[in-house]
């Protein structure tokens, strides 16, 4: 199968552009090629029997980093199944606004980093990296979400210490022990369900995407809530957020007693970043 043959077969499910998106990012990814490697023809001599069979995963709708069981990060690659969120660039947008503020940010106590709903362990592994002095925990209530995450942890060497916790049950400590809480939690309400793209809602865990139509702020509430009892005074709240509940999250944040609150736009112009300190 050549390259213009994949990338045409999948013309039937995407435009001719992501179609051929979709065929690099499986050669390039999935087999290691380089762009060189797949105009000289080197797509041919791949088996066609797993071809066929990655073909037809991609032209039922899965995701193509579900099909080659990788995601891109940044400049990482992270293993991911369907048991974990496949990571979007807007995530490390929120790590990089984390990393970025760090000499601001930084309090007189020693770094704790608790990453709440980490999935594939994304955020939790990049922060690891980037602070190499700092202490990083990560919470999930899957049990097979925490086994991507660390091996992800293990294959790109980070220490990270991984905890199945249920954030809507029994917390663990609530004394300030935490500089910075950092979450991607589910916020996507279950009426915004019928927009969303096929290959997401069919695929991905809805577990970590959605949340009550009555309550949206459900994960921040309780993770705001927590943050005012554990994290360190000055210690730092980071949200990925729902564009369509940010006026409601920063008035909540107000309420709790936080202050320095931002909220910022992602690369697509919406407002999908929140932070908050604890006074």
């Amino acid at each position: 199968m050549t390259y213009r043959e994949l990338w045409q077969f999948l013309t039937c499910r995407y435009p001719e552009q992501e179609a051929k998106a979709v065929a690099r990012y499986l050669l390039e990814v999935g087999y290691g090629l380089s762009m060189a490697d797949i105009l000289g023809g080197a797509a041919e001599r791949l088996p066609s029997d797993e071809m066929e069979e990655n073909q037809q995963r991609l032209l039922n709708g899965e995701p193509v980093q579900y099909v080659v069981g990788k995601a891109e990060f940044g400049e990482r690659l992270f293993q991911v199944t369907p048991s974990v969120l496949i990571p979007r660039p807007e995530t490390l947008e929120l790590t990089e606004w984390e990393v970025s503020e760090r000499p601001s940010t930084k309090t007189r106590h020693q770094e704790r980093i608790l990453d709440i709903g980490t999935g594939s362990g994304c955020i939790a592994v990049t922060l690891a990296l980037k602070h190499p002095d700092a202490y990083v925990e990560a919470w999930d209530i899957s049990e097979k979400a925490l086994e991507i995450a660390r091996q992800n942890a293990q294959s790109l060497q980070a220490e990270v210490c991984f905890r199945q916790v249920d954030v809507l049950g029994t917390l663990p400590q609530k004394e300030a022990v935490w500089t910075t809480i950092i979450s991607n939690p589910p916020y996507i309400c279950r009426k915004e369900a019928a927009a969303m793209e096929p290959h997401v809602l069919d695929h991905e865990p809805h577990q970590a995407l959605f949340v009550p139509d009555e309550d949206p702020l459900l994960f921040y509430r309780i993770i705001a809530q927590y943050g005012r009892q554990s994290l360190v005074d000055g210690g730092w709240l980071y949200f990925e957020i729902n564009p369509d509940h940010h006026q409601q999250l920063t008035e909540m944040l107000d309420e709790m007693g936080y202050f320095c609150i931002e909220t910022r736009k992602d690369q697509f112009g919406k407002l999908r970043f929140a932070r908050a300190r604890k006074g």
